[in-house]
């Protein structure tokens, strides 16, 4: 287990430092484009949030669903190749840029397709910007990309930190873009009155900074041990069984794009009324913030740990990985969620313009926030499938989810006013998470037997009965700062300060009643945070 804490610590580290800046990135970026609209002509940061969220979608698809599910696992049997799995990566770099250079060429042809798909219920000027944003945008496609295939492969070999500390430069370079159009053009909200020039900063800042990004890790390729070179001769590289693999993880990519499509599209036409397109990104950011922190930082290295005991045969392994990992990434979670949800108002307002826009983001936000927990333990259940190279079943209980999305999204709209159609849409998503923790859950013990997570169950619900009052306890202090209308949300300096003295009040109530309690997991976080300061 030291070894997957140092690979977690150092994953961790990268992960929060590169989400600080992240959170600077989108605090500066939603100051130069307001998240709500404040009247009719208002919604540019709806334009460029469906824009910029074309080349995300399919970074999503190749970070989360590709390369993780089928590459790593096949990376690894590679590595016992007698040239250390050289040839086999070579192929795969090889194949992959092609196929992604292909894809960014065919969907920046397309353009006017996808912003007319995802924005069809704009209007004629906020279409217009959307496509301008989007020509500039969809080129991130092939460093997205890149930046997923080269940082799987360091992973598989054992290399986990510069995949994660990479983004930190692709945030300083938004970070400086985004300042630079802030003292050039101001703040700019309506759709209107947008200049060829001001298009490219904002959108051309966004895709130089995922360039950056990618290029990086080049510098820390040596120590994969790998020695590549272009290689087009793809016959034996197994293509025929990563392509069985890759076929369903593509169905299930397809489904939950399909979703996410519905989604955007009705929640777009609450653009320039009330929260829509990018309160939903931002608000979705923040609800990823500590699951990219905790989850992905501990999954990460127990990923690779998972696929070495499917291949040895060690079942009984597996199932320790797997307790130890809920109970883990339990600890922490519930504690995450007992701060932001006790601090929720001021986080709403580092992202909006007043009072009255930060409620109502942070109804949005609330309604992300019912599924974080399943969401974070059903990570590493789908992992567990991908590591017994399994891409069916995750896609059977993906597809379940995609539907409930795409339906809650539908109900929404039909059912709610416009002003709360996010919040509808939203809640929708979590519940879909939901159902398909409790698939995932019921098909791998159908696949595997018992999964033996009895003790983390009690564990989680002991993190649970620790985490309700920390949250009160927290809610308490803002409601004595003044509540909606307190200092906490009168400026984007009183939140981020407020915000956080009523953050580690929740914490440090959740740490002393966990105390109380004795859990036994309370000891081994605290080794994960020695070993986190060490690294």
């Amino acid at each position: 287990m030291s070894g997957i804490g140092r690979a977690g610590a150092t994953v961790a580290a990268g992960t929060l430092v590169s989400r600080i800046t992240g959170l600077v990135r989108n605090v500066v970026l939603a100051a130069a484009l307001p998240v709500i609209a404040s009247n009719a002509t208002g919604g540019a940061a709806d334009a460029f949030a469906i824009a910029n969220q074309l080349p995300n979608n399919i970074y999503a698809i190749i970070s989360s669903g590709l390369l993780a599910g089928v590459i790593v696992p096949q990376i690894i049997q590679a590595a016992k190749h007698r040239d250390g799995g050289s040839a086999f990566v070579s192929k795969l770099l090889t194949l992959g840029l092609t196929a992604l250079f292909a894809a960014t060429v065919i969907a920046v042809v397309a353009a006017p397709l996808l912003v007319f798909a995802f924005g069809s219920r704009l209007g004629p000027e906020a279409s217009a910007l959307t496509l301008a944003f989007a020509y500039w945008c969809l080129p991130q496609l092939l460093f997205y990309g890149m930046y997923a295939l080269l940082g799987e492969i360091l992973n598989a070999r054992g290399v986990f930190g510069p995949f994660a500390w990479s983004p930190i430069v692709n945030n300083v370079v938004s970070i400086i873009g985004f300042l630079a159009f802030i003292w050039l053009f101001g703040v700019q909200e309506g759709v209107v009155g947008w200049t060829p020039t001001m298009v490219a900063v904002i959108a051309g800042t966004a895709t130089l900074g995922i360039i950056a990004q990618a290029a990086v890790l080049l510098f820390f390729w040596r120590r994969a041990g790998l020695h590549v070179r272009p290689d087009f001769a793809w016959r034996g590289i197994g293509l025929r069984h990563i392509g069985r693999l890759a076929g369903w993880t593509f169905l299930m990519v397809v489904a939950g794009q399909l979703a996410g499509l519905v989604q955007t599209t009705l929640v777009s036409a609450a653009s320039s009324s009330g929260a829509s397109v990018a309160a939903m990104q931002y608000a979705w950011l923040v609800f990823m913030l500590p699951f990219s922190v905790i989850v992905l930082s501990i999954g990460t290295p127990y990923f690779t740990r998972l696929s070495e005991h499917v291949a040895q045969n060690r079942p009984d392994a597996l199932r320790a990985d797997l307790d130890s990992a809920t109970r883990t990434i339990g600890i922490f979670m519930v504690g995450a969620l007992a701060a932001v949800i006790a601090a929720i108002l001021p986080i709403s307002r580092v992202f909006t313009t007043g009072p009255e826009t930060a409620v109502s983001f942070a109804w949005v936000l609330a309604a992300y926030l019912v599924a974080l927990l399943p969401l974070s333990f059903q990570f590493v259940l789908q992992r567990t499938f991908y590591a017994h190279q399994d891409t069916r079943t995750p896609f059977v209980f993906t597809l379940v989810q995609a539907i409930l999305v795409a339906a809650t999204a539908l109900t929404a709209y039909l059912t709610l006013p416009v002003e709360q159609l996010a919040v509808g849409i939203a809640l929708g998503q979590s519940l879909a998470n939901i159902v398909q923790l409790v698939l995932a859950v019921a098909l791998l013990r159908r696949k595997i037997g018992v999964l033996g997570l009895g003790g983390a169950v009690r564990a989680v619900a002991r993190f649970v009965i620790a985490g309700v009052p920390a949250a009160a306890a927290g809610w308490g202090v803002i409601v004595a700062f003044g509540g909606p209308t307190g200092w906490p949300l009168q400026s984007r300096e009183a939140a981020l300060l407020g915000g956080a003295i009523v953050g580690v009040t929740a914490l440090g109530v959740y740490v002393c009643i966990l105390a109380i309690l004795r859990a036994p997991e309370l000891a081994v976080a605290g080794r994960a945070l020695r070993r986190f300061r060490r690294r």
